[in-house]
């Protein structure tokens, strides 16, 4: 077969329990279209669960699903390793924390923890990852090659894992790249195919079918017949045709460069700058459109003056990421081009409307209503990716959208947290989002969850019904427990205000200072938001419910007293 435009396979897979009661291995595989298969290429994932563990099937179907969904979502300006040990490391530290605070603290063997190993096939070569004791085997010219190394101890007759996902915090898995050639024949297994299958006899049965489906069926069969009492799992991956050089895009594996600043009509791989949406010492934003399809987008790019802050490159580029991942008519979507980028920079749909910043400003007086309709389509976007194990820590007026239509968007991802990969990101004294936004619990250095999320919807809706910040700057100043507990909730209500009262009480919950005192769920607040809490329905006493007019009215009366008490003495 002549080199064409794009990358040819034929694929192969089978997996049985084989002789033990159920099957503890996964696996999985994706062929995508282009521009998919050029940028991002053909992944294929194989993973083995401990037999001492009872859940370590969840752990090997997780792993592999996961790896699949997350590759396709990160950033077409990282790099194949890069990408992939992200989304790795994502997932091994999910699996971790889920070991280290369940039930199986003590005794990880019998938790989540499985092998993994996968092959990424982009344009002309292949990316091989691996952790554990599956395997990857390369048939070149006749040739049985085990790519990988088995991650495993030996003591005495005896042996165990020394790498697994799941299993210990630190995870060091093997990368390695190779030159592909045409009529490479690429297998993925578990030890129950290759532990009773000789590379003599492997290398027989390899050549002995091209129908790749129709092998992977023989080998099972085989490994059966030779006496393997584990689970079979095996994928074949055969390279039909290779892309031609002269049709290759630019390899996204280098090192991209920043863009330098935009003018005005300038041109960026097939984009044309319409106008500067925002400028600032750390990113650049620019409204875009696309000269092949017309479509508007926005453009963000990093400062300059950031080119050797690794981190902040790193967390800009993770934006799409984490924005793929969500479906939501209130979360902003991610774009592509179909060019390859030549720069480092995120690319979003472009969301027509106003900030709620600028909402605000011309609506000064928001009905109680309008704050409810802003709040619970909010609400809605925040569970989307809280769904996704994404914590946004930044909600706030200058990230949301509101469009002529009425519907609310997140935009912005930049503080956002994934699940898996919090410790990277941790810095000393680094607090996410805005102060006045910012849940307390920051400013403890505690990490922050779902319920951290929650209380800075509340103070957005404290801020839109009452102008007003729940604790004013007080928050932000308090870093110690000590001081937190000084912190107290300052009512909504003013002197004019025709808020019904169990709605302060709504709020008050939703801001308690300790997390665990909150709602525990978004939905919890977005309900009571409309309806009366039952908890609340306690009669106030007049203080409670006009705190200024009985504080006005006792001053009143005092200086009353006094002056009564002067004149009888005169």
């Amino acid at each position: 077969m002549l080199p064409g435009s794009s990358l040819q396979v034929s694929i192969g897979q089978h997996s049985t329990a084989g002789r033990k009661a159920f099957n503890q291995d996964s696996f999985g595989a994706y062929l995508p279209k282009e521009p998919e298969l050029s940028n991002k290429g053909i992944v294929l994932a194989v993973a083995d669960g401990i037999s001492t563990s009872t859940v370590s099937q969840i752990a090997s179907d997780t792993a592999v699903k996961s790896f699949l969904a997350d590759y396709y979502c990160t950033s077409e300006a990282w790099s194949v390793p890069h990408a992939a040990l992200q989304v790795l490391k994502a997932c091994h530290n999910w699996l971790y924390a889920q070991n280290r605070n369940g039930p199986f603290s003590s005794d990880p063997d019998k938790g989540y923890v499985c092998t993994f190993s996968a092959l990424i096939l982009k344009q002309r070569h292949a990316h091989l990852l691996h952790v554990g004791d599956s395997r990857i085997y390369l048939l070149r010219h006749q040739q049985l090659e085990q790519l990988t190394r088995d991650h495993r101890l030996w003591r005495g007759s005896s042996s165990f894992l020394s790498q697994a996902l799941g299993s210990g915090a630190v995870l060091e898995p093997d990368y390695q790249s190779m030159a592909l050639q045409q009529g490479d024949l690429f297998l993925l297994a578990t030890d129950g195919l290759f532990e009773v299958l000789p590379a003599s006899e492997l290398i027989r049965l390899l050549g002995s079918e091209a129908d790749l489906s129709l092998l992977a069926l023989q080998l099972t069969e085989a490994a059966l017949a030779a006496g393997s009492k584990d689970n079979i799992t095996l994928q074949l991956v055969r390279i039909d045709g290779l892309p031609a050089e002269n049709n290759l895009p630019l390899c996204l594996d280098q090192h991209l460069a920043l863009p330098p600043l935009l003018q005005q009509g300038d041109m960026l791989d097939g984009l044309q700058v319409i106008r500067a949406i925002q400028q600032s010492s750390r990113s650049h934003v620019y409204l875009m459109q696309d000269k092949t399809t017309e479509q508007l987008l926005v453009l963000k790019a990093p400062s300059i003056d950031l080119a050797e802050q690794p981190d902040y490159l790193e967390r800009l580029m993770r934006e799409e990421w984490i924005a793929k991942r969500v479906t939501s008519n209130h979360v902003v979507r991610p774009a592509s081009i179909n060019k390859p980028r030549t720069a480092l920079y995120t690319l979003f749909e472009y969301v027509e409307g106003q900030t709620l910043k600028q909402w605000q400003l011309d609506h000064p007086t928001p009905t109680l209503e309008q704050v409810r309709s802003i709040i619970e389509q909010l609400g809605k976007g925040l569970q989307a990716l809280h769904r996704s194990e994404i914590l946004h820590q930044d909600i706030r007026p200058d990230n949301l959208i509101i469009t002529p239509q009425g519907i609310v968007k997140i935009i912005d991802f930049g503080a956002a947290r994934l699940a898996g990969l919090q410790a990277d990101d941790e810095v000393a004294g680094d607090i996410p989002g805005t102060a006045l936004y910012t849940a307390p619990e920051y400013f403890l250095g505690v990490a922050g969850s779902e319920r951290s999320d929650l209380y800075s919807l509340a103070v957005l809706t404290y801020q839109l019904l009452s102008g007003r910040y729940p604790y004013g700057a007080d928050v932000a100043r308090a870093k110690s427990i000590k001081a937190q507990r000084k912190l107290r909730y300052q009512s909504v209500f003013n002197k004019n205000s025709e808020l019904p009262i169990w709605l302060d009480l709504t709020l008050e919950k939703a801001l308690q200072v300790d997390p665990n005192k909150r709602y525990q769920a978004l939905s919890e607040f977005l309900y009571d938001l409309r309806h009366p809490n039952a908890e609340f329905q306690k009669p106030l006493s007049l203080i409670e419910r006009h705190p200024l007019w009985f504080w006005q009215c006792l001053c009143v009366g005092q200086a009353l007293i006094i002056l009564w008490l002067i004149a009888a003495r005169s």
